[in-house]
């Protein structure tokens, strides 16, 4: 392949003229079919005197097609001699490829590495390990980024595929464990070093994800690798060139550094530092670490917290995890003892702060309220959170240790309300206030079951909650919002207390501030899943109502649309004068966001649950109106554009709750619609391409489109849905991929046909019979013959003298009666059936 040639091609491939671009890849895509393609893209990235640009895009389209043609399966095969001289070239590549390029060499070295190694790549580890051992920089970080794609292949990896991470151990730990302590000794290390360290430790990581490997059960060897992240843990972070903006600060590379070693630290404490929780291989290393390098760790991790106390800076990710471990020893009485001593400054010091309002949320809240909002309701930010860690710390703490701690935790809890109640108006601490208010809500599970609190709350809530509904700062307003809804469902000795803060509740759905809107509708689900009288709902229900949409229209996020379910579920019935507009409103709120998600990044998937919420939430309106059918009709103009667009491999997410809203309207809906009738493609078509998971979903509204509309089920020619519904059937039956019991809605549909249209489907009997034995024949699991047999007890049914000469012509009368007597007589040790124990299926069978 002339190099030069494909060499120009990449280069028009970046020109700014479309048509020169389109022309380029077009011609690329020719080339993917010649021998020799993917190895002449590997030349270029390599080649020192080709415009760096150029060998980016080359780098780009070898990670591409080797990501989608190294396998074996793919319409493009790959030759054998290329495939020989990537192996052979692709190591040295990465090593002397600068950052840019190595990315996307590394990508397409993980796919080779997937398919390959160790039996088509022996060489690879000896070459990591070769150039490991150099004294050249760069061939050292090659050979880390080729190792940590090795090892992170068997991260996940169950014990027997596991085995050749032994081999890789073996080679290279020596020479890690030695280079580590190199990098260690450095004095005033460059940035370079420490992303050399954080590979080392991500080799590491994907090492002991799942086990310790038997190599590092020597414990000279493991107190090394142990004393090597206890240096790092101690290692002062390097003040000089640390980013000053916040963002690029918490990735800093020595930072990152931290991070993987305290995440080791905490994987290896909570997997295996317990001997109680450990296999019995492993008691002896629990042992080990549980006395010698728990406490160790643990006083390494309350140095660093202890900045915080200074004013220091750690990131919110290392705070998190330094109080995991700390929360872990909480229940280890060896850790738990050095601890102690420690806890009233951890507490009052550094967890108390880390819950009270910051500048950062301040900042937030006032230039960005929607993500303040989004934040707030993100589990994936709880595992970054330094506040989240605060709260399970205090959490954990008072469930383990409660006698010796709440007590004085929550006196400084009170004198910190006190002290907001002396303070002028000017001077009251109100972040300390929403700290102590946020630290109550927290531990409401705990203080609800535990005198002498549980007999005070009300009294507390009423001096210390209530009020800050009218507070002048937002934040106490949400956060009083917040908190009476962790304690709606308290016993109100006072009746109208609850019935304050229930009339709090519905006036701060109007707050001039989006936080505390968002944070009352979700505390208003609280208060209506405990209230006793829906009389003080009732007159209020549309306005409740119009806040909802508003709100909706303002932020996806799924608790809204979860209280708006609370409330169709109470009120039931009742909520038909409004199921028109509740349906509309839903489904505007869906379109919003699906719109959202699909232009929002991939780590942020809140506008995606959102929707899903939405669908769940029309499914509730749905079934509380199941017993007023004639309004159906009046929401399938509302419901079908969804449901039409969404079934199909665009909904795949929401797969589930789409197919519920289909069940409830063709079960439910006085007769079914042509519209209804157009959602039969799709579903077969997905369930036909990559739905099987979903057989069971779509069985319910494939069994009411022929039990309820029979007659259009027969008679349509444009769809023939009999013969769609034969044709699925049969492809089921006949493909190995499935399991039994992926395939056992089949014979339940063709129950369906046989029972309900009788003598009208006769050309039908024999080809479904047909594929039912042949399967019948090879089915393992007992239900799934179970439903086969039945299959020709319901052709029995449908027409015994058609059925039985059907049998006969077919040579299978005398097998499949006996098969279906030998079921009929196996029994349980229990002496019960063994087979059609279901009554319906007696019905039919026995």
């Amino acid at each position: 392949m002339d190099l030069s040639t494909v060499a120009s091609i990449l280069q028009l491939a970046l020109s700014p003229n479309a048509e020169e671009r389109n022309h380029a890849e077009t011609q690329l895509k020719q080339y993917q079919h010649a021998p020799g393609y993917v190895v002449g893209l590997l030349q270029i990235v390599v080649t020192a005197n080709i415009d760096i640009s150029v060998r980016q895009v080359a780098s780009i389209q070898f990670k591409n097609f080797v990501g989608r043609h190294w396998s074996s399966e793919t319409l493009i095969q790959v030759p054998e001699s290329d495939r020989v001289a990537v192996r052979q070239n692709l190591l040295e590549a990465l090593v002397h490829a600068p950052p840019i390029i190595r990315v996307q060499l590394a990508d397409g070295l993980k796919t080779v590495v997937n398919y390959d190694y160790p039996e088509k790549w022996p060489s690879l580890l000896p070459s990591i390990d070769s150039n490991l051992k150099s004294q050249e920089q760069t061939r050292i970080c090659g050979a880390l980024y080729a190792l940590r794609i090795l090892t992170r292949k068997y991260e996940f990896k169950d014990e027997e595929e596991r085995r050749p991470l032994y081999q890789i151990i073996e080679t290279t730990f020596s020479t890690l464990l030695n280079f580590l302590n190199y990098l260690l000794s450095l004095q005033n290390p460059p940035i370079e070093v420490a992303d050399l360290m954080k590979l080392t430790c991500k080799v590491f990581w994907s090492s002991v994800y799942l086990e310790i490997p038997k190599q590092l059960h020597d414990p000279t060897l493991f107190s090394a690798w142990m004393s090597c992240f206890h240096r790092i843990l101690e290692m002062a972070v390097p003040s000089d060139g640390q980013p000053v903006d916040p963002d690029q600060r918490k990735v800093w590379g020595w930072w990152k550094v931290k991070k993987w070693t305290i995440q080791i630290i905490n994987r290896l404490y909570n997997r295996f530092g317990d001997p109680k929780m450990s296999r019995p291989e492993n008691k002896s290393f629990a042992l080990v670490f549980q006395k010698q390098f728990a406490p160790q760790f643990l006083e390494s991790h309350l140095k660093m917290l202890s900045v915080i106390r200074q004013g220091g800076y750690l990131p919110d990710r290392i705070i998190n995890l330094l109080l995991q471990y700390v929360s872990t020893s909480i229940s280890k009485s060896a850790t738990y003892q050095l601890l102690k001593p420690h806890l009233d400054a951890l507490l009052f010091e550094i967890i108390f702060p880390l819950m009270c309002f910051n500048d950062a949320d301040y900042k937030l809240w006032h230039e960005d309220p929607h993500e303040y909002v989004r934040k707030g309701y993100d589990i994936i930010e709880d595992m970054y959170s330094s506040r989240t860690a605060a709260i399970n710390f205090i959490s954990e703490l008072f469930r383990k240790k409660g006698k010796e701690n709440l007590q004085k935790f929550l006196a400084f809890i009170v004198n910190v309300f006190q002290s907001y109640e002396a303070a002028p108006v000017d001077q009251k601490p109100y972040r300390q206030k929403d700290g102590a208010l946020l630290a109550v809500g927290a531990l409401s599970d705990k203080l609800k079951e535990t005198e002498p609190y549980k007999s005070q709350l009300e009294q507390m809530l009423v001096q210390h909650v209530f009020p800050e509904f009218s507070s002048p700062i937002g934040h106490l307003r949400a956060k009083a919002a917040w908190v009476s809804g962790q304690y709606a469902g308290t016993s109100f000795v006072n009746k109208e207390n609850f019935s304050s803060a229930f009339r709090s509740i519905v006036a701060a759905l109007r707050d001039p501030e989006l936080p505390v809107r968002v944070d009352s509708v979700v505390a208003l689900r609280s208060f209506v899943e405990s209230c006793k009288d829906l009389d003080e709902i009732r007159p209020i229900l549309p306005q409740l109502l119009d806040e909802f949409f508003k709100l909706m229209n303002e932020v996806e996020n799924e608790d809204l649309v979860f209280t708006l379910e609370t409330i169709v579920d109470k009120f039931g019935e009742e909520m038909a004068p409004y199921a028109l507009g509740l349906c509309q409103n839903l489904a505007s709120a869906f379109w919003k966001c699906m719109r959202s998600s699909e232009g929002e990044d991939d780590d942020d998937d809140s506008a995606a649950l959102a929707a899903v919420a939405c669908l769940r939430a029309i499914s509730t309106i749905l079934e509380s109106i199941s017993k007023l059918p004639d309004l159906f009709p009046q929401l399938e103009p509302i419901l079908l554009p969804i449901l039409q667009r969404m079934l199909s491999t665009d909904g795949q997410d929401i797969f589930e709750e789409l197919l519920e809203i289909v069940s409830y309207l063709t079960y439910i809906s006085p007769t079914i619609s042509l519209g209804l009738w157009s959602l039969w493609v799709p579903m077969v078509s997905a369930l036909d391409e990559w739905a099987i998971d979903f057989f069971e979903n779509i069985l319910v509204p494939l069994d009411n489109y022929i039990s309820r509309s029979t007659e259009h089920f027969l008679t349509c020619k444009e769809p023939n849905y009999q013969q769609s519904l034969f044709k699925l059937i049969s492809r089921v039956f006949v493909d190995n991929n499935f399991e039994d019991h992926d395939i056992e809605p089949a014979p339940k549909l063709i129950e369906a046909v046989l029972q309900n249209c009788r003598d009208r489907v006769d050309e039908w009997v024999e080809p479904y019979l047909k594929i039912s034995i042949e399967r019948l024949r090879r089915t393992q699991k007992g239900y799934l013959k179970d439903l086969l047999v039945g299959v020709v007890a319901n052709a029995l049914y449908y027409n015994p003298g058609l059925s039985l000469n059907i049998l006969q012509r077919m040579g299978v009368t005398t097998e499949v009666f006996q098969t279906w007597f030998t079921l009929l007589q196996e029994t349980k040790k229990s002496g019960q059936p063994a087979h059609f124990r279901r009554e319906h299926d007696k019905k039919a069978t026995a």
